[in-house]
């Protein structure tokens, strides 16, 4: 009676904890088998289910299907943020794969779900930081702008000081101003020094100045704060490539990165993949 008991305990637990499962596989970058834990349970038919499935769609590059599972999401629950955002995400991506007639569109769309994702919570960092990557990077006849970037930088500071500073930066670099665009940068670096993502941010800035013997400091810097992140292997790789520099080392430190396991916020295997081919040739 009690192996019963236990069996059918384990079974429930099982049934519970589909999205659990999911969730699990899509931390470890395996998205297609995330899919299918979902797709075969009725878990995935929930505001989590389907924000689970909208990113792992987004991870494999099937904007269009991620786009469908993130609307269901925020049908079912349309005041948080997240699944909002997610949609602006999935619409932007799905603006840089369209064609040229297309893509206007897609945009708009992307930057109005940013928006509606920041006025449902303005405390949404990743929201805050989507909507001005936006206003930074698009044109006026898309919505986007310096003064838009500008205004929304003040928001960013009360959320994130080193992300304010790090906004600062982007902006300073749009206006060709290295200097104070590196100064910007290193303010964010002495507010969040454990953030290896910050000394990332510096190391490649004085990279791509010419300043490679600072560079390769940082990036050693970066290497002891985290000593598991995978992303400083591809950082580095790729500040070499865009440098035309140490491509020997580029390439097997690409190698050491697509060998390693890996998370979501990290560059994906086939970004990876398509950095070692611009070096492979030579």
């Amino acid at each position: 009676m009690r192996v019963f008991i236990v069996s059918l305990l384990l079974s429930l637990c099982a049934v519970a904890s589909d999205v659990d499962r999911a969730q699990k596989l899509y931390d470890h970058t395996d998205y297609q088998a995330a899919l299918e834990v979902l797709n075969k349970s009725s878990e995935g038919k929930s505001a989590a289910g389907w924000e689970l499935a909208g990113k792992s769609s987004y991870q494999l590059g099937d904007f269009k299907r991620s786009i469908e599972y993130f609307e269901k999401a925020v049908q079912a629950e349309p005041s948080k943020s997240v699944y909002v955002n997610w949609l602006g995400r999935a619409w932007g991506r799905r603006a840089e794969t369209a064609n040229p007639f297309m893509a206007p569109g897609y945009a708009s769309k992307a930057r109005q779900f940013f928006e509606k994702a920041v006025a449902l919570n303005p405390r949404d960092v990743e929201a805050v930081n989507d909507l001005f990557s936006y206003y930074l990077e698009a044109p006026g006849f898309l919505g986007g702008g310096m003064d838009k970037a500008m205004t929304l930088a003040e928001q960013i500071r009360t959320n994130d000081p080193a992300e304010y500073h790090f906004a600062l930066a982007q902006i300073a670099q749009r206006r060709k101003q290295y200097d104070l665009a590196e100064g910007q940068l290193r303010k964010a670096v002495d507010l969040a020094p454990k953030q290896v993502g910050r000394v990332i941010d510096l190391a490649r800035f004085l990279a791509r100045r010419g300043k490679y013997g600072e560079s390769e400091t940082i990036f050693q810097q970066a290497a002891k704060v985290d000593p598991n992140s995978k992303r400083v292997l591809y950082a580095r790789a790729e500040a070499y490539i865009d440098t035309n520099r140490n491509l020997d080392v580029a390439r097997k430190l690409l190698n050491e990165y697509l060998q390693a396991p890996l998370s979501p916020e990290d560059p994906s295997r086939e970004d990876a993949r398509r950095l070692l081919k611009r070096v492979t040739a030579d």
